[in-house]
């Protein structure tokens, strides 16, 4: 009696989770005839107007700039930060060095660049833990209010908004 029993149960489960599998697959198909294809406008880009961005992307890479603050050639525009005083471009590894001269720094401590322009001094409860840390201290380094030349001019050949 129990056999016949289980048998009847497991013949249940089994068609049950059948029809879900069933269920689901319908509803997968369905969802797919359903949407329909979306317009993107990047795909259909002039031809000319791509060519001619590119060239002046590599016109703006090619150009000589010095750092204001080592004198070495600057090789990678997009990585760095506008100087304080003339706004011109320099070496982020110039500006952290600039900061890390003007701080002290006290038991597991440390400066990082936080976003927008601005140095933190932070520190870590557990030096070991670099997830968990508190900002101590936020260095304006560079000015919200003015846009620098030199970024804007990039920007608006890397930004894909109209």
């Amino acid at each position: 009696m129990d056999r016949h029993r289980n048998r009847k149960r497991n013949n249940n489960w089994k068609n049950n989770q059948q029809n879900q599998r069933n269920n689901l697959q319908n509803q997968k198909i369905n969802s797919v005839e359903r949407r329909q294809p979306q317009f993107n406008p990047n795909n259909y880009e002039d031809e000319a107007a791509n060519k001619e961005r590119l060239k002046a992307i590599e016109e703006i890479k090619s150009r000589q700039i010095i750092c204001p603050k080592c004198n070495q050639p600057i090789t990678d525009i997009t990585s760095c930060l506008a100087d304080k005083s003339t706004n011109s471009p320099i070496h982020f590894e110039c500006a952290l060095n600039d900061v890390s001269k003007n701080e002290k720094l006290g038991e597991n401590e440390k400066i990082a660049y936080i976003g927008q322009g601005r140095f933190g001094i932070l520190y870590y409860e557990n030096p070991r833990d670099q997830r968990h840390f508190t900002i101590k201290k936020i260095i304006e380094w560079e000015d919200r209010d003015t846009k620098s030349e030199w970024r804007g001019e990039l920007s608006e050949l890397y930004s894909k908004v109209n």
